[in-house]
C-alpha cells in the first residue's frame, strides 16, 4: 500500500514530493512547541482520513516547519497548524489554525 502521508525531512524532499505529484498537493504545516503539539495532532487525524479519501486525485503532504524553514517561508506559513492547497506549485487555497474534515473538504471541492 502507498504511503497516504508523506513526511519530508527537509526542504529538498517537500520539492521532490511536489514534483512528483501529477495531483494537486494539500501541504499541512506542524509544530513540535507546546501550544502547537495538540492542534497539530488532530490535524494529523483530519489529514490521514482525507488522504485515504482523497488517493490517487489528492497528495497530502505534512510538514514540519522546522525541518522545512525555506518551503515554510516560500507559502507564507507564520504558524501552525497551517494548509495550503497548491495546483500545478501554485496556492489556490489555504487556512490557519486547527480545522474540521468538512471544512477541508469544502476547501478542496472544486479544486479537484
Amino acid at each position: 500500500m502507498a504511503k497516504q502521508v508523506h513526511c519530508p525531512r527537509e526542504d529538498a524532499e517537500f520539492d521532490f514530493i511536489l514534483g512528483l505529484s501529477g495531483v494537486p498537493v494539500l501541504a499541512y504545516f506542524t509544530g513540535t512547541w507546546p501550544k502547537a503539539i495538540e492542534p497539530c495532532r488532530a490535524m494529523d487525524l483530519v489529514m490521514t482520513g482525507i488522504a485515504t479519501d482523497c488517493r490517487g486525485r489528492l497528495t497530502v503532504v505534512r510538514t514540519d516547519i522546522t525541518r522545512c524553514p525555506s518551503t515554510t517561508e516560500r507559502y507564507g506559513i507564520a504558524g501552525a497548524p497551517s494548509y495550503v492547497l497548491l495546483k500545478e506549485r501554485e496556492v489556490v487555497a489555504h487556512g490557519t489554525g486547527p480545522t474540521t474534515a468538512t471544512e477541508v473538504r469544502e476547501l478542496l471541492d472544486g479544486h479537484l
